[in-house]
């Protein structure tokens, strides 16, 4: 390709040439990549007169708009509009309606040529101008709306007030919570599946010994008809909830209905309840066989009630179809047509390999089975009515026991190429790259996390209303939300199919500044804190924007290292943080101290060869002489304990020591992992694998109603809690 055309295209697509890497190594993309990221993107690269055409068919297609498709701009800084004309129409008067939020309407009129001349561009023989207007409006923080008068050109005009929401409390007190995995929640009332009820109970205790928050993994809705796809990080949307989280004991009419009851009742779902309770790993197709069947009796019980003694949870489900609206119709459909379609054969796995008919939402098939099929949507749409009404009484617990942020939620980077958030918005995602990491520490080969990219400028075209919708309906009953990989805010690695391996892609980026004025919008909306997981490959500069946003900070306790490879005291630790030992891809602080994920690690051929894996378990013994120097440095450890970590296993003094020790971080959130504090090996998903480890399957080893019992564990969660209290 003429490297010229190459340059135009690769600067037009937002993709990154050269970058340092996780070890601050400069790293120049390949020219093969970046031809095999410009082939994703949709150009030919074989044919450079077509690369042309297909580079100015989209350069006319923001040129040709004299407002651009969506605007954000801080509140504490003047209104400014860009324009885009041709030289013919620049000094043309032209007529503009601003409709504010709340409807009230502003007119006014605008010549191009007098605001400021930004750019001019010659395409097809055409010059277009940009000019900038400052105007004297001031617009309250929120979505306005701009329109071109006598025209099909309107702007969507998002004010954001600049930094994301923080309580006031933060001043006075700093927090702390427990992270889990909500389908590991053993109990012995669930279904063999932690669900919102035993969230609810666990927050009960939590609050009761201290905690301020409890940290989920994503809840975003998967795939009913397909429940072993089971990871919460390649969901099918991201706006809605997994229903297999919903304790249908408690759903309406459980205790009520005939039919029900018989079929709960019944010595073969009696004894299949008792085995999934029993397993030590959740068995989703187990779990669902068990709760579909008797989600769908308590949906007819609903439906035939109508009208009679359950009138408001009726009525409720009307205004939440209502506020739902296309997006949980097209869900349902979705769930509603897998179902049917898995049914007849497994190799229907999702939309990409369905029959070609049904391949488009909007396709006579599709509608015409839509139609046919009303109940049955109207059923899929009823379990996420529950679940949202579930997640919400979690919350209200949550509050009423006095917890400051009570449920933290997690977002995901993205979602599968089978999901319904594609199948109803293919436009928007890249199907022929996927999202990853280049080689880093975590993952020494770059990941490949096979979840499509959304291209940046559809996403510009489309007013940022996923985004909008994302964040949204993620803040919703929660007092902070994570954001997995903050990064994707910046740039995200991509992976083109055609690539040999994880590490032949490169940075694509996005709107930063835009995309971080809308989190700031939408959390001081939803009154909730935001915290950005920033480990990984961070370029120069980003972390200190997103703090200026208000944006916390993540901070893994076996990453914070000073220069000499020692671990730095928690009291110098980023005030604007979010501080833990460990995370769901770490091990847990057993399997860490035992090296039990650099076994398994052996066992799955994760490592390139032995030297390799030699000088993992060297520095892993480095690392645990360092930790325990540290303990006895700030006098975590009893005096008398060893200071050898030389044949020294891993004991609950020891364990306990490490979170108490953390405790005393100077950042204003700590988060502990409950796996650690019932003292746990097995981690819960080793990165880089699939098939080859049960990955988001482990439950805890104990019970709630066991290990809230535990005089030691409550005793540790009190400790923390004053510890907190003292390290303002």
């Amino acid at each position: 390709m003429d490297a010229t055309l190459q340059a135009e295209l690769i600067a037009f697509c937002g993709i990154e040439t050269e970058f340092n890497d996780a070890w601050g190594n400069a790293t120049t993309v390949s020219e093969q990549h970046q031809l095999q990221l410009l082939a994703a993107q949709g150009f030919d690269i074989d044919d450079d007169e077509t690369a042309r055409l297909q580079l100015l068919e989209r350069q006319l297609d923001f040129w040709q708009q004299p407002l651009q498709a969506v605007s954000v701009q801080r509140i504490d800084e003047p209104l400014q509009l860009l324009l885009q004309v041709t030289l013919e129409q620049a000094n043309m008067e032209l007529a503009f309606t601003l409709t504010t939020e709340d409807g009230a309407k502003q007119l006014f009129n605008l010549t191009p040529v007098e605001g400021e001349l930004v750019q001019v561009v010659v395409l097809d023989e055409v010059e277009y101008h940009q000019y900038q207007h400052m105007l004297p409006q001031q617009l309250a923080a929120g979505y306005h709306q701009l329109s071109l008068n006598n025209t099909e050109f309107s702007q969507k005009l998002i004010i954001t007030p600049g930094q994301c929401f923080v309580p006031q409390s933060f001043n006075s007190q700093k927090q702390w919570g427990i992270a889990l995995q909500l389908y590991g929640l053993r109990s012995e009332r669930n279904w063999g599946i932690g669900d919102f009820t035993d969230l609810s109970n666990t927050v009960n205790y939590l609050a009761g010994v201290g905690a301020d928050f409890i940290g989920l993994n994503p809840i975003h809705a998967l795939y009913p008809a397909m429940p072993e796809s089971a990871s919460p990080y390649s969901p099918s949307s991201r706006r809605w909830l997994n229903v297999s989280y919903i304790d249908v004991t408690a759903m309406p009419g459980f205790s009520l209905c005939a039919r029900t009851q018989s079929l709960v009742t019944a010595p073969a779902f009696v004894q299949q309840l008792t085995l999934q309770r029993s397993k030590d790993f959740v068995d989703y197709s187990g779990v669902m066989q068990l709760k579909l069947p008797v989600m769908k009796s308590l949906y007819q019980w609903f439906v035939e009630q109508k009208g009679s003694s359950n009138k408001a949870t009726s009525n409720a489900f009307k205004q939440f179809k209502t506020a739902g609206a296309a997006s949980l119709q097209q869900l349902a459909l979705y769930d509603a047509l897998h179902a049917y379609l898995y049914q007849q054969d497994s190799m229907y796995w999702g939309w990409p390999n369905w029959p070609e008919e049904y391949r488009d939402p909007q396709s006579d098939a599709v509608q015409a089975f839509a139609v046919k099929h009303q109940a049955e949507l109207d059923f899929y749409c009823y379990l996420q009515f529950i679940a949202q009404q579930q997640l919400a009484q979690a919350q209200q617990v949550a509050k009423d026991a006095g917890m400051l942020l009570g449920l933290y939620r997690d977002l995901a980077v993205g979602v599968s190429e089978a999901s319904t958030e594609i199948w109803g918005n293919p436009d928007l995602y890249c199907r022929d790259a996927s999202v990853g990491a280049p080689p880093d520490p975590l993952g020494p080969a770059g990941q490949n996390w096979g979840l499509p990219p959304m291209y940046p400028y559809q996403l510009y075209k489309q007013g940022y209303q996923p985004i909008i919708d994302l964040l949204r309906a993620n803040m919703q009953h929660a007092g902070a939300l994570r954001i997995d990989h903050v990064m994707a805010l910046l740039r995200l690695w991509w992976v083109p199919k055609t690539a040999e391996n994880a590490g032949g892609g490169a940075y694509v980026y996005y709107p930063i500044m835009d995309l971080l004025g809308i989190l700031a919008l939408e959390s001081q909306r939803n009154q909730a804190v935001i915290i950005g997981e920033d480990l990984g490959t961070v370029p120069e500069g980003i972390r200190e924007l997103l703090a200026a946003y208000n944006v916390y900070s993540y901070r893994v306790f076996f990453f914070e290292t000073a220069a000499d490879g020692g671990y730095i005291s928690p009291i110098h630790y980023l005030v604007q943080a979010m501080a833990t030992l460990t995370t769901h891809d770490l091990p847990t602080l057993i399997g860490f101290w035992h090296c039990e994920d650099l076994r398994l690690g052996k066992e799955l051929g994760l490592y390139q060869d032995q030297a390799q894996l030699q000088g993992l378990y060297a520095q892993r013994h480095a690392n645990k002489q360092r930790i325990l120097d540290s303990l006895h440095g700030h006098q975590s450890l009893p005096g008398d304990y060893s200071r050898s970590a030389e044949n020294l296993g891993m004991d609950q003094t020891l364990n306990y020591a490490m979170q108490r020790h953390l405790a005393a971080t100077s950042s204003q959130l700590l988060c502990l992992q409950l796996e650690d504090a019932l003292q746990m090996t097995q981690p819960v998903n080793i990165p880089g694998t699939s098939n080859e480890y049960p990955n988001w399957r482990r439950k805890l080893s104990e019970p709630i109603e066991q290990w809230s019992q535990n005089h030691d564990i409550r005793q540790l969660f009190t400790e923390i809690s004053k510890q907190r209290k003292a390290a303002n």
